[in-house]
C-alpha cells in the first residue's frame, strides 16, 4: 500500500493531527512524522495531550517532557538530520494555558487577580469535562502561530476523545451564547437583581447539592469574567477555523487487528460526518510480506522441492506459506479501513524486532513510512 498519502503530509502541512485508539503506535507515530519533518528541514513541534510519559519515552527523553516546547537533541544516537530542520517536544499542561488564555483577554491585572484567584476558578480550569480538550485545541492554536515552527503534530488522546478535541471549541462558542450564561454575564446591577428574585429558588437548590460557598465562588467568577467573552468567543472560533483549514491534515492510526480497525473506520466515519478529510490512515506492526508472491506460491515451491527430494528445502518453502498467510489475513482485516479512507491513502508499516524508545528506532520506522533508505530492511 502507498507511502505517497504519507509524504504529502510534511510537504503540504502545517498542522497534522493523529489520531487512533489506545495501543496502536499513535504517540510513536505522531513522533516519526515530527522527525522526518526536522530531516526535511522543517521546524516541527511534536506535542501531546495524553499526561501518560509514551512521546518523552518514544524520544528517549528520561526527565521527560515539559508544558513548554523543548528542543530534541537530534543529534544523539548518531543521528544527523543533515538538514537545517528542528524536532521539539511538549506536553499540555490544561491549567497553564487556561491562565494564558485568561491574561491575553483580560483588560486589566485586577480582573486577572480576581479570576485567578478564585477558587471556582482553580477547579474548572484543570476538572471540568472539555476543559483538557479545548485548552488541547488552544495550544495548538497558539503553536501554529508561533515563529518558532512551521509544523504542529498533535497527538491526540484514544479516539473517541480526540472527538471532543475537535468539538471542544464549538461547545466553547454555543456555551458563551447560550442563556444561562448571558444571565450571569449582565451587568452587575441588573445582574444582582435577576440572581436575587427570579432565580433565587434555583439557586438555593443548587446551594444545597454544591454547597453555599461553591455557588458563591461561581457566581463571582461569572462577574469576574464580564467583558472577557467576546474574546473568548473570537479565539474559539479561529481555532474552529484552523482545524478546519486546507493546511490542516489527520491521520489516522491503528493496527493489523479487527478492533483497531473498527474503531479507525468509525473514527474516519466521524471526520466525514463533520466535512474533514483524512489524509493519511497508518497502519502499524503488520507482519512482512516475505518476498514475491502469495501463500500458495509458496505452497506449490514447497511441493516442487518436495517432488525433488529436498526435503530441507520443502519445510523453508512451508514456513514462508505460513508467514505469508498470516500477512494476507491481515491484509483482509485492514481492508475495511481502506474502503472509508481510500486504499492510496493507507500505509501498512512492518512489525519491527524491537521496542521503539529513541530516535534510532523512530529514523528506522520514518525509513518505512516515508520510503527512504533509512529504513532496516
Amino acid at each position: 500500500m502507498t507511502v505517497r498519502a504519507a509524504d504529502d503530509l510534511i510537504d503540504t502541512s502545517s498542522v497534522i493531527v493523529c489520531c487512533g485508539s489506545g495501543g496502536v503506535g499513535k504517540t510513536t507515530t505522531a513522533a516519526v512524522i515530527g522527525l522526518e519533518a526536522a530531516r526535511r528541514g522543517r521546524r516541527a513541534v511534536v506535542v501531546t495531550i495524553d499526561p501518560a510519559r509514551r512521546l518523552a519515552d518514544a524520544l528517549g527523553l528520561v526527565d521527560g517532557l515539559a508544558s513548554d516546547p523543548q528542543r530534541i537533541d537530534l543529534g544523539r544516537d548518531g543521528l544527523d538530520t543533515e538538514s537545517s530542520g528542528e524536532l521539539w517536544a511538549m506536553m499540555l499542561d490544561t491549567a497553564a494555558t487556561f491562565d494564558g488564555l485568561v491574561r491575553a483577554n483580560a483588560e486589566s491585572d485586577e480582573q486577572i487577580e480576581r479570576i485567578l484567584t478564585n477558587p471556582f476558578y482553580r477547579n474548572i480550569a484543570g476538572a471540568l469535562s472539555g476543559t483538557q480538550e479545548y485548552m488541547a485545541a488552544e495550544t495548538l492554536h497558539a503553536l501554529h502561530g508561533d515563529e518558532r515552527f512551521d509544523l504542529v503534530v498533535v497527538d491526540t488522546p484514544p479516539s473517541r476523545n480526540a472527538l471532543d478535541f475537535l468539538d471542544a471549541p464549538g461547545v466553547l462558542s454555543r456555551f458563551l451564547d447560550h442563556k444561562l450564561f448571558k444571565l450571569l454575564m449582565l451587568p452587575a446591577r441588573s445582574g444582582l437583581k435577576v440572581i436575587g428574585t427570579a432565580t433565587q429558588p434555583i439557586l438555593r437548590a443548587i446551594g444545597r447539592v454544591v454547597g453555599s460557598d461553591v455557588l458563591a465562588d461561581s457566581v463571582a467568577f461569572f462577574q469576574a469574567f464580564a467583558g472577557m467573552e467576546t474574546g473568548f468567543r473570537e479565539r474559539a472560533d479561529e481555532v474552529i477555523a484552523l482545524i478546519r483549514a486546507p493546511e490542516t491534515s489527520f491521520v489516522v492510526v491503528a493496527s493489523a487487528r479487527h478492533d483497531t480497525i473498527a474503531e479507525a473506520v468509525w473514527f474516519v466515519d466521524q471526520l466525514v460526518d463533520q466535512g474533514v478529510e483524512v489524509t493519511s490512515a497508518i497502519v502499524n506492526r503488520a507482519h512482512p510480506a516475505f518476498g514475491e508472491g502469495t501463500s500458495q506460491d509458496a505452497l506449490a515451491a514447497s511441493d516442487d522441492a518436495a517432488a525433488a527430494g529436498a526435503d530441507d528445502l520443502a519445510a523453508l518453502w512451508r514456513n514462508v506459506a505460513d508467514l505469508r498467510t498470516l500477512r494476507e489475513r491481515e491484509l483482509d482485516v485492514i481492508a475495511p479501513l481502506g474502503d472509508v479512507a481510500g486504499d492510496d491513502r493507507v500505509v501498512v508499516l512492518p512489525l519491527l524486532d524491537r521496542d521503539v524508545h529513541d530516535l534510532d528506532g523512530l529514523r528506522t520506522i520514518a525509513g518505512h513510512l516515508f520510503d527512504h533508505p533509512t529504513a532496516e530492511r
